[in-house]
């Protein structure tokens, strides 16, 4: 068990025993009650020292967890709380405290499309009422971005209930490219985040192909219980270890350069187009050089062209001639 739970488990000991006025609390005494309490919890003996009860009722008299306890020793030997009625369970919250409810709460918040967090629910609701009676009205700190007329949201509970049930899915998808949606009999794996947008990965029945399905694509979902679920030892962190994005191809990634202006240069290096991005070249006017290898997909060629001209492709040169391409395609749609 770990040392803070032990000493929670200690604070807890202590206020309990301070809270016992028909009886007079030594040391001797403290440490014996802490003692047994871990032993109930751990199930084996759990030595307390003279000096870590010292420390914790040091601490539990400080305001370092908020508890600022009244113990005071009378008679010279014996502990006990100057207030009958207090207890660190019923200390109030500061407004620091509150502030961090308060944006726990909101990111909560963002997962209401799992069923996993209903449960939550009324715990979240206590909350907010416990936030607003203790009159912070302080507007959120945290926003995260998020898109409620996505479609396909209404999918995504459906298909996680799937996925750690292990159920096969029939899935009616229509691609942007189709002119009407198929049926895939699917074994979900997991669902992907990624740019603001949800992504379903599995195989279809009868294949080994793993494929990326966009939820917004998606126009119907229903079990198949009379398939057995079939999952390979898929790795999620394996899979995507080198690509950005959803997007995973076949073919071997390649190696990427870039020259960056001065004026982007913070911004690709302290937000890295991906993890395996290095520094390999600083110009006199602050522009740099960065290299990274991934696959050569469409999320990648986005990012770079989201910089415009402050990014430039060095290599490899297929790339360089599609991004080059797709500048001189933009600029033909301003006309002169």
């Amino acid at each position: 068990m770990p040392s803070n739970k032990n000493a929670l488990i200690r604070y807890r000991t202590i206020d309990c025993c301070l809270q016992n006025r028909g009886r007079r609390w030594t040391l001797d005494d403290l440490i014996v009650a802490c003692s047994d309490a871990l032993y109930e919890f751990e199930g084996k003996h759990a030595d307390v020292s003279k000096r870590t009860l010292q420390l914790d009722i040091q601490l539990m008299r400080s305001d370092k967890l908020g508890y600022e306890a009244p113990i005071e020793v009378y008679e010279r030997k014996y502990y006990r709380y100057a207030d009958a009625t207090c207890t660190i369970t019923d200390i109030p919250l500061t407004p620091t405290d509150l502030e961090v409810l308060a944006e726990c709460v909101l990111m909560l918040r963002q997962f209401k499309d799992f069923s996993l967090f209903a449960d939550l629910n009324g715990i979240i609701q206590k909350l907010e009422d416990k936030i607003h009676r203790a009159g912070t009205n302080a507007g959120p700190v945290i926003h995260l971005d998020r898109n409620e007329q996505l479609k396909g949201l209404e999918y995504l509970d459906r298909l996680y209930q799937a996925i750690l049930r292990r159920v096969v899915v029939n899935i009616d998808y229509q691609s942007f490219k189709a002119r009407a949606a198929q049926r895939l009999l699917f074994h979900p794996y997991i669902l992907k985040e990624f740019n603001n947008r949800w992504f379903l990965v599995g195989c279809r029945e009868g294949g080994d192909q793993l494929l990326t399905l966009a939820l917004d694509r998606i126009n119907g979902v229903s079990e198949d219980a009379a398939t057995p679920y079939r999952r390979t030892d898929f790795d999620a962190d394996a899979y995507y270890r080198n690509t950005h994005g959803v997007t995973v191809l076949a073919q071997p990634p390649v190696e990427i350069t870039l020259w960056v202006a001065a004026g982007n240069a913070p911004y690709v290096l302290t937000k890295p187009f991906h993890h395996s991005q290095q520094l390999v070249e600083e110009g006199e006017d602050g522009s740099i050089v960065v290299t990274f290898t991934v696959h050569h997909n469409f999320e990648i060629e986005r990012a770079i062209l989201g910089f415009g001209n402050q990014v430039s492709v060095l290599s490899p040169r297929q790339m360089r001639r599609r991004i080059k391409m797709a500048h001189r395609l933009a600029l033909e749609q301003y006309g002169e």
